[in-house]
């Protein structure tokens, strides 16, 4: 006997109310909240319970009985299927207003936190083509709307991206509206030449095929990097696609490859093969030149970069007598960037090859009062790196989504540090950390700093002072 299924249950007539964290929308029912994806606040809609809590919902729109003043047209025909900018059917200007609530919310009731100054978020200069890298993967089955499944039509090849939480489901992209239009150009026409000469896509399930995924980038000169992952170390095929490339593409500056046999796609930890041009990009923000090697980390909203590094430099505060510690350098941009006012800098990062890029950067900018380290950062920012280069006047801190380790906290707490700017591309966690440190620092102000438009992401920079 087979298993009873459960029924469908329907919530006809929800009121979605306003938006919450990670990009959804919220209504209730019963006294419960319901989460649902790219609705908009004023929206009425019935949605079908895709899964359900003890103490939430999580609902699916399947009609709507009245749709929000606030809703606009999406730009992107792939808006709610390829999962990336889930915000498109707002105005910008509302998607800022939700943001910096989000921002506030985080703090007031993650972090328990009251009578900080917001300083309005500062919006994205561009919010199409604002982005200065792409990755796309190969798949040699698309994804498609309408499919039967055992159909004896096959489906079609895809370049493209992931379907939302599925890794074996890829929607075939004609363009992106995320980068400048040649990132389309450039990917249509690897996907014609392997069409033409029928070079395989990767099978995800099967672990086949030739072709897996490529990475772009460009910098504000308009020069393009690319890296083309491929499964196999085929070198006849490989020196096809990539002459192809070089052949056809003279904005492409740089042109490298990789041979990935990992389970994964992931490029870290494959080695870079360099093909033609250059091995790597250059950027500028402000004064300062940045190197940007093929896998190497680099803020991904170029003209943002600058105005949150600005940012952190105000909070800051910088004098010229300070001894500053960067946590979560990366590839040292803040502090290379806020270096002209400090005395002394330490950049500590657990990315070995970033920290290599530091180095790098910071000779080749006249840096010469600024020292890296690699490792773990709960071991290596100790009392015996206080006692080599003395304790922190200011701290510098962006570590990634995870926020820090509650050692990091503490040390924070323990090193007498005048002032820290906390930046965080996750509120959440950022409002639990600080939430560790209210005993010997004041909030005294934020800053939220949109990135990502369109997306529900938001940088935000926090100054706090020693109490």
């Amino acid at each position: 006997m087979g298993r009873k299924q459960k029924a469908i249950k329907i919530i006809e007539g929800l009121e979605i109310t306003s938006i919450a964290a990670e990009g959804y929308a919220i209504g209730r029912d019963d006294n419960q909240v319901v989460f649902v994806k790219y609705a908009a606040p004023g929206d009425i809609v019935d949605v079908k319970i895709v899964k359900k809590k003890k103490n939430f919902k999580e609902g699916q729109i399947i009609h709507f009985q009245q749709r929000s003043p606030l809703r606009v047209d999406p730009f992107c025909p792939y808006f709610s299927h390829c999962g990336g900018c889930k915000w498109q059917h707002m105005p910008y200007e509302s998607q800022l207003q939700f943001k910096q609530q989000q921002v506030i919310d985080a703090l007031e009731r993650i972090g328990g936190i009251q009578g900080f100054e917001v300083v309005p978020i500062l919006g994205s200069q561009k919010t199409q083509a604002y982005r200065n890298k792409l990755e796309l993967t190969f798949s040699d089955r698309a994804w498609m709307i309408d499919f039967v499944k055992d159909s004896d039509v096959p489906r079609p090849r895809a370049l493209g991206f992931h379907m939302p939480g599925q890794f074996n489901q890829l929607i075939d992209i004609e363009a992106c509206y995320l980068m400048p239009d040649y990132v389309n150009q450039i990917q249509r026409s690897i996907k014609a030449i392997c069409d033409e000469k029928e070079i395989s896509f990767h099978d995800v399930q099967r672990h086949e095929g030739l072709m897996r995924n490529v990475m772009f980038r460009c910098n504000e000169k308009d020069e393009w990097m690319l890296v083309v992952a491929f499964y196999e170390n085929d070198l006849d095929t490989i020196e096809t696609v990539m002459s192809h490339i070089k052949m056809h593409f003279d904005r492409v500056v740089s042109l490298n490859y990789i041979v990935n046999t990992k389970m994964n796609d992931a490029m870290q930890g494959c080695e870079v093969i360099h093909y033609s041009g250059a091995f790597h990009l250059t950027e500028s923000l402000g004064d300062y030149t940045f190197i940007i090697q093929p896998l190497s980390f680099f803020q991904t909203n170029t003209q943002q970069a600058k105005r949150l590094y600005d940012i952190t430099k105000d909070f800051a505060g910088l004098t010229g007598s300070e001894n500053v510690y960067d946590l979560y350098t990366g590839t040292g941009s803040i502090a290379i960037y806020v270096s002209e006012g400090a005395k002394s800098l330490v950049g500590i990062e657990y990315v070995e090859v970033a920290i290599e890029d530091a180095k790098i950067n910071a000779t080749n900018n006249g840096v010469n009062h600024a020292v890296f380290y690699a490792g773990d950062m709960k071991d290596v920012f100790s009392d015996a790196l206080f006692e080599q280069h003395g304790m922190p006047d200011v701290i510098i801190t962006d570590p990634p989504r995870e926020g820090m380790h509650p050692d990091v906290v503490s040390r924070i707490n323990e090193s007498g540090a005048q002032r820290v700017v906390y930046v965080s591309c996750n509120p959440a966690t950022q409002a639990r950390d600080i939430k560790g440190m209210q005993e010997h620092y004041r909030l005294v102000k934020v800053q939220p700093v949109d990135m990502f438009p369109h997306t529900h992401h938001v940088e935000n920079v926090a100054l706090l002072e020693r109490i």
